[in-house]
């Protein structure tokens, strides 16, 4: 993969717990209200939550534990088909990860263990932008420079209403965002050299933005991609073990999993709880997708 350098200084994604002593209190309640609607994620209804297309699911069982990721072909098609046919080859199990930097990224997918690696595909054209269809995406923030959102669980950027218009046909022009568990394809020097190598974002670098297709997020396992042992190259590499795209498992081994719909009441309740928080700081980087078991 071609080396962009750590970003300094990430931020991580902003939760509920840490709410600054300068919001006065009658602010804080109706804010703490949400949070607790929606921390254990039974206390939203069941009409807000959806489950994982199993065929657009992929689960990386690695040496520090799963990490199942949603995959979006809307972003990223040719990056989609291609994680998915290296899954089922087998290819991906058993790689090193052979770069990883906290607080940027966990990469891994050279079958050679280390940068410059590639399958016996070919090579795959640019994935960087793509047009979302009318009602395809869920405007979280709005700008007049443009726009920030989801497609499921995925971040996304795009351009601003106004040169939506302009267009005609009322697609989004839009790229993936690179927040914290926003999965990616490596390439090298070259915008259309990615083959085979991925990687986990450990915290958000939003400069990899247009410079590397998005093909989805991870929706469980966040933890474990911070827990990957840091290192260029590590000393004792962590690996993965088993790369599966979950229409292939048993059934009985599949993630039981539902997702907080981004189109539901309970996720527009929260967005406004997080804007009234961030104000103009607010960033489609500050809003995490629950998750919960089925």
């Amino acid at each position: 993969m071609r080396r962009p350098g750590a970003a300094q200084a990430l931020a991580r994604p902003v939760g509920f717990g840490s709410v600054g002593p300068m919001i006065r209190k009658a602010a804080l309640l109706p804010l703490l209200a949400v949070a607790v609607a929606l921390a254990g994620g039974a206390a939203a209804p069941a009409g807000d939550w959806r489950p994982l297309d199993p065929e657009n699911t992929l689960v990386v069982e690695t040496s520090k534990g799963r990490i199942v990721v949603e995959m979006r072909p809307e972003f990223a098609p040719q990056a989609v088909a291609r994680v998915k046919l290296l899954a089922r080859e087998k290819v991906y199990d058993g790689l090193l990860f052979h770069r990883v930097i906290d607080g940027f990224v966990d990469q891994t997918g050279n079958p050679n263990n280390r940068d410059g690696g590639a399958s016996a595909h070919p090579d795959l054209p640019a994935e960087f932008s793509f047009k979302l269809a009318p009602g395809a995406a869920v405007v979280a923030v709005e700008r007049s420079d443009g726009v920030e959102g989801f497609v499921g669980a995925t971040p996304f950027a795009g351009v601003s209403r106004a040169e939506t218009a302009r267009a005609g046909d009322g697609g989004l022009r839009a790229w993936g965002a690179y927040c914290a568990g926003v999965v990616g394809m490596g390439r090298q020097a070259d915008p259309g050299s990615a083959n085979s190598e991925i990687f986990f974002m450990r915290g958000p670098a939003r400069r990899l933005d247009h410079e590397y297709a998005v093909w989805g997020r991870v929706v469980q396992g966040q933890a474990v991609v911070r827990a990957i042992r840091t290192g260029e190259p590590p000393a004792d590499p962590d690996r993965m073990l088993r790369v599966a795209v979950a229409a292939d498992l048993p059934a009985a081994a599949r993630p039981r999993l539902e997702v907080l719909d981004t189109r539901g009441p309970a996720f527009r309740a929260r967005l406004a709880a997080l804007k009234r928080r961030e104000g103009a700081a607010f960033s489609v980087c500050d809003v995490p997708i629950p998750v919960r078991a089925r």
